[in-house]
């Protein structure tokens, strides 16, 4: 059972990669540019909107959130598109290299930043 997990967490980091090389991909739709990127920002960040050690919650992100924006924007991509990128996509993967998403920390960051403003404007007096 953990070997095929650990087989389809392979594939979807995959295909977050595949998702990113599609961003820079000219050939892609602006709105589809959008999507995307929020989505790779985010699985790619550092850190998560929901910490991990949060019971069933904090790993709602990973096995539901992200595989199924994976999949949806994946059938969302021209043919030509997502072939290309997940042939860069591959090359990168065999060169060890990882990526981590600045931009999805620093969005993780802000709306933390944003929660907890919130928080302490509401609850003092």
């Amino acid at each position: 059972m953990f070997v095929r997990l650990r087989r389809w967490a392979q594939l979807i980091k995959r295909d977050v990669l595949t998702l990113w090389f599609a961003c820079r991909d000219p050939r892609t739709a602006w709105w589809f540019r959008l999507l995307a990127f929020g989505l790779v920002a985010y699985a790619l960040s550092p850190i998560d909107l929901i910490p991990d050690f949060i019971p069933v919650i904090g790993l709602l992100d990973d096995m539901i959130i992200v595989p199924l924006g994976v999949i949806i924007l994946l059938r969302l991509l021209p043919r030509e598109v997502r072939i290309s990128s997940a042939e860069r996509a591959d090359v990168q993967r065999a060169r060890g290299v990882k990526i981590v998403s600045r931009a999805g920390f620093c969005l993780v960051l802000l709306i933390w930043l944003g929660v907890i403003i919130w928080l302490i404007q509401h609850y003092t007096a």
